[in-house]
């Protein structure tokens, strides 16, 4: 891998982690779980681009910081992402996961944070990106989708994959439905991958 990779975590010296969010907070939440066991990796920071969201309430339930950053204005990304990066350096952040974080990251950001900055997408990657994957799935007629879990670049969902697990589209499916049995597998399978991640072995992934 060309781009900088984080230090290699341990359980006595976990990798710091922020999570950032923009809604229910379902998979940040199934990542502080699986971090209460013996873990490589510990979440310092929980950030979102909305006020009032229910992962922020779940974060705090976890006894993790956890803040609002509300953007100006929908044109400003990088102001609002470098108020973002003054927190992650506050809290000594050595790679930023993204789940369910609905904003498009500026290269500044990325540039800063590349190969240190994942991202978990519902649809098998390069199928499907962008912000209706279940939608489009189910508009195309596949039998088959499931998530990706990539490195962040500059493009839509274009980084490089890490892992994928596959869900069967059942007839009948609704965005809703297909939805929630791909949580499911994204649950089990990011927790699974940032461990790798943290411990230096994404090659053992797939």
């Amino acid at each position: 891998m060309a781009f900088r990779l984080p230090r290699q975590g341990t359980i006595a010296k976990p990798l710091r982690l922020a999570v950032l969010i923009s809604g229910s907070g379902s998979g940040m939440e199934a990542l502080l779980n699986h971090q209460k066991k013996n873990c490589s990796h510990v979440t310092k920071i929980v950030i979102s681009n909305k006020e009032g969201v229910a992962g922020l309430t779940k974060a705090e339930k976890h006894g993790i910081p956890a803040i609002a950053v509300i953007p100006e204005s929908a044109k400003d990304r990088e102001g609002h992402e470098r108020e973002m990066d003054a927190i992650l350096e506050k809290y000594e952040v050595e790679a930023v996961i993204l789940s369910g974080y609905m904003r498009i990251l500026s290269p500044w950001f990325v540039g800063k944070w590349e190969g240190r900055l994942l991202n978990i997408h519902p649809s098998l990657l390069p199928e499907f990106p962008g912000a209706h994957a279940h939608r489009d799935v189910i508009a195309a007629g596949v039998e088959v989708s499931g998530c990706t879990v990539h490195f962040v670049d500059n493009g839509m969902d274009s980084g490089q994959i890490i892992a994928q697990r596959s869900v069967p589209v059942l007839q009948g499916d609704t965005e809703e439905s297909l939805q929630e049995r791909v949580k499911q597998v994204e649950h089990a399978l990011y927790p699974e991958v940032i461990d790798a991640f943290a411990e230096s072995r994404l090659e053992s992934i797939n």
